[in-house]
């Protein structure tokens, strides 16, 4: 196994499916079924989700409702969807494992309180751990949330799973047939060609701290496990010299 321990990024709209918002029954028996089997190989997974299917900031803006407010109203988003991911995730386990969410937001009603060496702990347990409210403060992106936990959890790398996109490219592949696929790259580059696959604030920080980065198609099932086993799928971002492309 190449990755003992793995954080796992989604968007709030890997959970909203075919729909702009809310909640879809398919797409979270999808991300149940690959979280329990990468599990299930002996990974430890924590999880860090968005909460785009709950608010956007284009909504925001529209009402004018100022960014600190706004990333605030993103956060509960997450915990919402975080408190949706554990539900999912323990019926479908029937009892075998324990799933917490750790909130940066004080909510000891519904989730724990982030504490670092807890949660190291609570994945050593093998507990799955979901990580809801950012990091408890406004302008700072679930991405950026992703790589900071992935980092302090000793996480040994990070996927980053996109929707019917099977990596990184050099421009967008469906609008423009020519472009063409990154199988691996250096950091550096997204951040030099200004790619928009993460916030390039999460990439400063993986690159500093030289946690892998796997950006790869989600929709596609047992694609973790293989990439976990050794496989090179998707793309990988690290401090690799670039096999450019294909």
């Amino acid at each position: 196994m190449r990755y003992k321990r793995v954080l796992l990024k989604l968007s709030g709209e890997a959970i909203s499916g075919q729909s702009e918002s809310g909640f879809d029954p398919e797409a979270l028996e999808h991300i149940a079924d690959e979280v329990l089997g990468l599990h299930s190989q002996g990974v430890e997974v924590s999880i860090v989700i968005g909460g785009g299917n709950i608010f956007r900031g284009q909504l925001a803006a529209q009402w004018g409702i100022e960014r600190a407010e706004a990333d605030n109203i993103g956060m509960m988003g997450t915990v919402i969807n975080s408190l949706m991911l554990r539900g999912v995730l323990s019926a479908k386990a029937q009892g075998r494992l324990e799933v917490r969410v750790m909130s940066a937001i004080p909510i000891n009603t519904v989730a724990e309180p982030f504490i670092r060496l807890r949660s190291i702990h609570h994945l050593e347990k093998k507990y799955i751990v979901i990580f809801a409210a950012g990091i408890g403060n406004p302008y700072v992106t679930t991405d950026y949330t992703a790589a900071q936990r992935a980092i302090e959890t000793r996480s040994d790398a990070m996927l980053f799973a996109k929707n019917k996109v099977r990596g990184i490219f050099t421009d967008d592949p469906q609008k423009n047939p020519d472009a063409q696929f990154y199988q691996q790259m250096h950091y550096n580059t997204i951040i030099q060609n200004n790619l928009t696959v993460a916030d390039q604030s999460s990439v400063l920080l993986s690159r500093d701290h030289a946690l892998p980065i796997h950006v790869f198609d989600f929709a596609e099932q047992g694609t973790m496990q293989r990439i976990c086993n050794g496989e090179d799928l998707g793309t990988l971002v690290s401090n690799v010299d670039e096999d450019v492309l294909e």
